[in-house]
């Protein structure tokens, strides 16, 4: 059971006693949404990005999980990725198909993740090209207001200094809008080439749900969540926003120690 639940115009905070509640709390959240993106689509398109994410979702390759989410109509994305080869030991999507793939019946062909034998631009222009095609087929909707792809739900990590997916403080791809997709060859935490989902992807998702776990986050949550005022410095985390979709921070205590107005008895 969440600790607390609270809703505030930085999307709703879910605030975990511990890490076991924090896995199931956002395996019921996910198995939900796909549950009803099935029903209403067809199918549920996910975007995932790495760090302890993916250990974060190990509840959903177990009981009852593992038997009662629709898996074949999983379709699956990356928001971000480094440029390495698959087998490499920082490549997301070896993280996800060691933690949560290869243990769940997901389909082959529905799992998109980048090309890793080419450049970070041709990679980067490539997976917006495969995501427009399944745009085009409505295997992801697309945003009413824009033609930005509407991913059912697009999980985020956050670091911290506040970068969530591959977009850091004060990077110039921040401030990409015409693009989906787009690549970094400077990422301030190695490896240095990375293809990431812009924030107007982001933002067009009809849900964004952020994991954040660990007191050493705890001031960037803060930051992130927080009204600092016009002197709050300038966090990724911040800008996600989603228009018109739904924006849930799962936080456990550490993380959300920082965070005003909340009190926690011990």
């Amino acid at each position: 059971m969440a600790l607390s639940e609270v809703n505030n115009d930085r999307g709703e905070l879910r605030i975990l006693e511990n890490l076991d509640e924090l896995r199931t709390d956002l395996a019921d959240y996910i198995a939900e949404l796909s549950e009803a993106a099935v029903k209403e689509r067809g199918v549920f398109a996910i975007a995932l990005s790495g760090g302890s994410l993916i250990d974060l979702m190990g509840k959903l390759c177990e009981a009852p999980y593992n038997k009662t989410v629709d898996w074949a109509k999983w379709y699956i994305f990356w928001a971000d990725e480094r440029v390495v080869a698959k087998n490499h030991s920082d490549s997301n999507y070896k993280l996800a198909k060691d933690g949560l793939l290869s243990k769940v019946p997901i389909v082959p062909s529905h799992v998109h993740s980048i090309n890793d034998s080419v450049s970070a631009e041709e990679a980067a222009d490539e997976y917006m090209f495969v995501i427009r095609q399944l745009v085009k087929t409505r295997m992801v909707s697309v945003s009413d207001i824009s033609d930005c792809p509407k991913f059912d739900l697009i999980l985020l990590g956050m670091g911290p200094d506040g970068h969530i997916a591959s977009l850091f403080p004060n990077h110039s791809a921040l401030d990409e809008t015409d693009e989906w997709v787009t690549f970094i060859i400077d990422s301030p935490k190695p490896p240095p080439e990375r293809i990431t989902f812009t924030l107007p992807v982001i933002n067009s998702a009809s849900n964004v749900a952020m994991v954040v776990t660990g007191e050493s986050k705890a001031e960037a949550v803060h930051l992130a969540i927080d009204n600092i005022g016009p002197d709050c410095p300038s966090l990724p985390a911040r800008l996600v926003q989603p228009t018109k979709g739904k924006l849930v921070w799962f936080l456990d205590k550490p993380a959300a120690s920082k965070l005003d107005g909340l009190q926690f008895s011990e």
